[in-house]
């Protein structure tokens, strides 16, 4: 099987590939190579999506296609280069696709207009609807929720990890039964590359059941055999003292503004673990995760509190 990859240098498209190669597929990943390298034993092609023609470096025929973009433009750009070259496609899409986060429905945005900034954040949802449109109702549109474990440069998971480790008192947002959603990303790329070899199309929550945060933070702190006391901020507190949600600089990530995002990591993804989606035990992930903080040096900047500002929240909640 010969599977093109639009992408595989970083993360979760790296993650592909590399299970691609390991499945016996002959591997192509197609990428600029400025996020990083593929996996080793696969054909590397450079190529710049971002100009008309750009794919023109990729030969031959493929299987599969597997892509991660983001951008309507890039997709677009694909979908006519590689024309009557493509067995199946993916497209790995997302959870921001749903219009109302407040809620678990299924109304999608409206696509991103052509004449829109596709690179604006703030467009990121009604981008992946646009994606969705250009490569069709023939592909397989796998709608990723929090992707975690190792190689994950964005922070959102292992920042958890990473504080965790530390033991103590730990400032935790919310409530133990909000809820959270995650993936790992190794269990999403296996399903992705299962779906696509059994032509499966159409569009699918790929992420796990949701569970409360409380559980989620009690079996990392058990993962890692460390003795925490979650201290909990209600969101009232959080906002008062401009703690971010999410990600970023002073944020507590895996944590969302609530009524607004009531939804978004609520949506029932029973229909994917049917269709062959394996979760694997969160301990798994989380030892995983730390193995690849301390091997690779990765510094957790990306998300979270620092000691110092951690340490002033817990203060004025005493």
């Amino acid at each position: 099987m010969r599977t093109l990859v639009l992408g595989g240098t970083r993360f979760l498209s790296r993650e592909i590939a590399r299970q691609a190669r390991d499945r016996g597929h002959e591997v192509v990943c197609a990428a600029r190579g400025l996020a990083g390298d593929p996996p080793a034993d696969v054909e590397f092609v450079r190529v710049d999506r971002s100009e008309d023609g750009g794919l023109a470096p990729v030969k031959g025929e493929f299987d599969l296609v597997i892509d991660v973009a983001r951008h309507p433009s890039l997709v677009r750009r694909a979908v006519a280069e590689l024309a009557g070259r493509v067995g199946h496609w993916t497209l790995v899409s997302s959870g921001n696709v749903y219009a109302d986060p407040s809620q678990t429905g299924q109304a999608l945005h409206e696509p991103l207009a052509a004449d829109a900034d596709e690179t604006d954040p703030a467009n990121y949802g009604p981008a992946k609807v646009a994606c969705e449109q250009i490569v069709g109702d023939g592909a397989l549109l796998a709608r990723a929720g929090l992707i975690v474990g190792p190689e994950d440069p964005f922070d959102r998971f292992a920042y958890w990890v990473d504080r965790l480790t530390r033991g103590g008192l730990v400032l935790v947002p919310g409530s133990p039964d909000d809820l959270v959603q995650l993936v790992d990303v190794r269990d999403l790329a296996s399903w992705v590359l299962d779906a696509a070899e059994r032509g499966l199309t159409g569009p699918y929550d790929a992420i796990c059941m949701p569970f409360g945060r409380g559980k989620l933070l009690t079996e990392i702190a058990e993962s890692l055999n460390v003795q925490s006391e979650f201290v909990w901020a209600d969101q009232e507190f959080l906002v008062e003292q401009k703690v971010a949600p999410w990600m970023g600089p002073r944020s507590l990530p895996m944590w969302l503004p609530l009524p607004e995002y009531a939804g978004f990591m609520a949506r029932d993804t029973s229909a994917t673990l049917a269709a062959g989606l394996h979760i694997r035990p969160l301990a798994d992930t989380v030892l995983d995760t730390l193995a690849w903080l301390r091997e690779s040096g990765h510094s957790v900047s990306r998300a979270g509190l620092t000691a110092v500002e951690e340490k002033e929240l817990l203060r004025m909640l005493s």
